[in-house]
């Protein structure tokens, strides 16, 4: 076809603008523009040049040619090609969102910025030089630097090799040396001790067996904690490398890169890519483009790793696939595994999802043969599975133990610290304290931007999880004025501090987003772990799931209901599943494991199923409720939000924009609308929502038909109020 204009999509969040628009390609620029060049284009009645991602040509157009703008400016390279651009099409008709926001998954970090290959200007002796008298001159900063050619700036070779800058500049002037470009490489190309291949036992063989050679494209490995997902996943990669071709695998949580960025490049040598939000926004470039270049064959990642620019997979290997950090929160509202079995289409590649606990959607699937289904139900070393032992808070209390810890967890951690063996103590709350209240008149300290109490931090201060706001902490009521102000709940802070005065010669690191928001913290806490530089791990669910510390045998979860009584209807699903996956944690060493879980619900399905790891008896439960309630995986839910500054603004338009609905939907007879109501958490950072949910049998017709709708009712109505839609939400808190 003949490049004569192009469809270009603009950088800018607008509604208004997300849409194609038509530039006319000068003929200078018809041989190398393509799908995927970053353009800089006139735009509006000021011709503004502004960044636009070329997505299309056509030949004709159907408004007055000569009113046809020229695009200024392309790059020198596509940012993406045509399978990245169908990924992006197919996420924005599927997940609702804008052109933009879906094709900025694919352009390199920080490239709209401006972001490139970081340049430093380092020194080397000049090959022509060969003036006698300079040599002797310079002769030992000559031959000094020539063992180091072409590695250190001036600054550093005055810093490292003790040369004076005043000398580097006479022999730089005197042509003695010569000042180049180089790039500086941003990733971690860190060595790691080998990751020895280990025979596989005859379920592992079996595994990878039926990957290999079967026609499938869907594989769910439902492996019991221990059973040696790991060295299977390891296999796949071997034999993707044999072929010369890329295997791209994910974890859900950061804690889970270093340990697994280990083994890999333990096993495959260090050109292995690693690519998170905690990087900088330079390393990611780095990574990015050594995946687009071909350099690297095995990436390893969080959720956004699925838009690496692989050209030749082979496997996408999602690991611990129940988890809920694959599904996105921000726009566009992806689930990872959609968009990983698109690429299988595309790529003709194999998905692999593994987990102990398969999420309930992916495990009625494999009944329905849509995926398949390998079991490993025994740990490699044989060893049997942890006892599960469940206290009864209740009790505890009535015989007058107030502590957080129960009688029997005080006793298991004392034998484990005179044992030398180290434990995992697991609590799903941060903070000290998990709210702040007044004995007198109930009077609860929340944030004044959201509609949530407060933590309180042992540094003093109430911080609010959802929009970082802190104040220091009252000692007083602000409601009747009264001195009874207490702390209630505990959170991970109160449980390291309360270890650390009942067990004063323990060493205690904690893992939370409060002890990880530096880099590499993560590793750091890991390898100090394993190390065995400490006898006790305090932390949230990034503890719970992937970890193997051999030397665990106790793994204690303190509150066991904090997830189960979370009003969605997931709380049951996401509650058996974290309990499983800690307690997983213990006995993979050469010591027996044990599970001390405390609970003031100990009749509870989900603990009691999670007791004795069966999983599929609480499937069997779990999907008669969903299939009752008419929750997926028997229908699909349209999340649709409204928010705004002003609570009754936001409430007429959640109620308009329902009646509007209605009457789309009127002749879906198969569809129920719920709502409006106010969301779980009513108010964040001083914004009002509410929200309307769409419960039945979808389909990206109906859901942009609303999307449309929706938008236009908002633009035309209600300046100011926002609105966000989330296909299958992972909560609807």
């Amino acid at each position: 076809m003949l490049k004569k204009y192009a469809e270009v999509i603009i950088n800018s969040e607008s509604v208004a603008l997300d849409r194609k628009f038509t530039y006319k390609v000068p003929e200078e620029m018809m041989d190398s523009i393509t799908i995927g060049s970053k353009a800089m284009v006139p735009f509006g009645q000021g011709n503004k040049k502004i960044v636009a991602f070329v997505i299309g040509f056509t030949e004709t157009i159907d408004f007055n040619p000569k009113l046809a703008k020229n695009i200024v400016s392309i790059s020198s390279e596509p940012l993406f090609g045509e399978k990245e651009l169908e990924v992006a099409l197919f996420i924005k008709e599927k997940y609702l969102c804008r052109y933009i926001e879906a094709l900025k998954l694919f352009t390199p970090p920080g490239t709209i910025k401006g972001s490139s290959n970081k340049v430093k200007k380092v020194i080397s002796v000049n090959s022509s030089f060969n003036n006698s008298e300079d040599y002797e001159k310079y002769k030992d900063e000559i031959e000094l630097i020539k063992k180091h050619n072409g590695q250190f700036t001036k600054t550093e070779l005055n810093k490292n090799l003790n040369i004076s800058i005043y000398k580097i500049n006479k022999m730089i002037q005197k042509e003695i040396l010569a000042v180049h470009d180089t790039v500086v490489t941003r990733y971690n190309d860190e060595e790691f001790k080998c990751y020895k291949k280990v025979e596989l036992t005859v379920n592992q063989k079996r595994a990878v067996s039926q990957i290999l050679y079967s026609n499938n494209k869907l594989f769910l490995i439902k492996g019991v904690t221990g059973s040696g997902k790991t060295e299977i996943y390891m296999n796949l990669v071997e034999d993707a490398l044999r072929e010369d071709k890329s295997t791209l695998f994910l974890v859900p949580e950061i804690s889970l890169t270093p340990q697994m960025i280990e083994r890999f490049k333990g096993r495959f040598g260090r050109n292995v890519a690693v690519f998170h939000s905690k990087l900088s926004e330079g390393e990611r470039f780095d990574e990015w483009q050594r995946v687009k270049n071909g350099n690297v064959k095995l990436a390893i990642g969080a959720r956004s790793a699925i838009f690496l620019p692989f050209q030749d997979l082979k496997y996408i290997i999602i690991d611990e696939e129940h988890e809920d950090t694959y599904k996105s929160e921000q726009s566009p509202k992806y689930n990872t595994r959609d968009v990983a079995e698109f690429k299988s289409r595309q790529y003709g590649c194999k998905v692999i999802y593994g987990t102990a606990t398969p999420s309930i959607k992916t495990f009625y699937r494999s009944l329905k043969n849509e995926i398949k289904l390998i079991e490993l139900n025994e740990r490699v070393d044989g060893s049997a599975m942890p006892p599960i032992s469940i206290v009864d808070m209740r009790q505890e209390l009535k015989e007058g133990n107030r502590s957080i810890f129960s009688r029997k967890l005080y006793d298991a951690i004392k034998d484990r610290l005179e044992r030398k063996q180290q434990s995992i103590i697991f609590l799903n709350r941060r903070g000290y304290s998990t709210f702040v209240s007044c004995r007198n008149c109930g009077y609860v300290f929340t944030c004044d931007s959201c509609d949530i109490s407060m933590t309180y931090h042992k540094n003093g201060y109430l911080v609010c999880h959802y929009c970082g706001k802190t104040k220091e902490a009252p000692r007083i009521c602000p409601k009747c004025g009264s001195r009874y102000v207490k702390f209630f709940g505990a959170g991970t802070e109160q449980i390291e501090q309360s270890i650390r005065k009942t067990f004063p010669s323990a060493k205690v690191l904690r893992m939370d987003v409060d002890t990880t928001r530096t880099k590499n913290s993560h590793e750091k806490i890991y390898n100090a772990f394993k190390n065995g530089e400490a006898d006790i791990l305090v932390g949230t669910q990034m503890i719970s799931k992937g970890l193997d510390f051999p030397n665990v045998s106790l793994v204690g979860i303190v509150a066991a209901d904090v997830t189960i009584n979370l009003p969605d209807y997931t709380a049951s699903e996401k509650g058996f599943q974290i309990i499983t996956q800690v307690a997983g944690r213990a006995g993979r060493g050469k010591e027996k494991g044990e599970v001390i879980l405390q609970t003031y619900e100990p009749e509870h399905s989900s603990i009691q199923f999670a007791s004795s790891y069966d999983y599929e008896g609480f499937f069997k439960e779990e999907i008669k409720v969903r299939n009752l309630m008419g929750y997926p995986p028997f229908s699909d839910i349209l999340e649709i939000s409204i928010i705004g500054e002003n609570d009754n603004i936001v409430q007429n338009a959640s109620r308009d924009i329902c009646k509007g609905i209605k009457e789309i939907l009127k002749e879906y007879d198969k569809l129920e609308i719920l709502g409006p109501s106010a969301c779980g958490v009513r108010k964040i950072k001083d914004m009002y929502r509410w929200q309307i949910i769409i419960k039945g049998t979808t389909n990206d017709k109906i859901n942009n038909d609303i999307k449309n709708y929706v938008y236009d009712i908002i633009k035309q109505e209600y300046n100011g109020v926002k609105v966000s839609l989330d296909v299958n939400p992972s909560n609807l808190l």
